[in-house]
Parts: structure tokens; C-alpha cells; sequence
């Protein structure tokens, strides 16, 4: 059985900063096909499912669909802020390459 993945602090302080939950949402993040590597994440916010993994802190949630699941075992959902921008990314250990986007990555 995977490790389900886990959710940083900052990643929560900043679900919290942007007011998600008060607006009832939460980070979704899913796989879809697709992109330059195969796989492609959807990062959205959006509210939860019955069938989701919901990941908690911070009063904060971060949801994983039930298809998505098994290609994000134990990844690392992070926010990141560089000169380029700010934004959430995966620490994902099942893909064997991704792309320069980061959003992009092959199993």
C-alpha cells in the first residue's frame, strides 16, 4: 500500500492566506493525461467530493480524487515562492521525469 501524499505547513499557511476555506473550497489536486511528459496536474481550487482523500491543517483542506490517488503515493504538495512567481508544486517520487513547467511528468 502507498503512502498517501502529505501537505507542507506552508502549503497550508497559504491555503489560509488566500481565505479558501471560509470560502468553503478546497486545493484539489488531480492527474490528468496529457502534457508535455504524459501526465499533466491539475491544481484548482474547488470544493470537496465524498469519494476524495481530504488531507487537513491548518483548518485548511487539500483534496486528492480517487483516480489521482494512486500517481501521487507519497509526494509532497509545497507552495514555493522564486523570482519567477509563486505556486503550489509536487515532490512527486513516482515520476521518472518531468518537465521544465513542473506541471508535466512521466511514470
Amino acid at each position: 500500500m502507498q503512502m498517501p501524499p502529505t501537505v507542507t505547513p506552508r502549503a497550508f499557511d497559504r491555503l489560509a492566506e488566500i481565505g479558501a476555506a471560509t470560502d468553503g473550497k478546497a486545493l484539489r489536486i488531480a492527474v490528468e493525461g496529457g502534457g508535455c511528459s504524459g501526465f499533466q496536474y491539475e491544481i484548482a481550487l474547488d470544493e470537496p467530493r465524498e469519494d476524495d482523500l481530504v488531507l487537513e491543517g491548518a483548518g485548511q483542506k487539500v483534496v486528492v480524487d480517487s483516480v489521482s490517488l494512486p500517481f501521487l503515493g507519497g509526494a509532497t504538495i509545497d507552495f514555493a515562492e522564486e523570482l519567477i512567481g509563486a505556486r503550489f508544486v509536487i515532490n512527486n517520487p513516482n515520476a521518472s521525469s518531468s518537465c521544465g513547467c513542473g506541471t508535466s511528468f512521466s511514470m
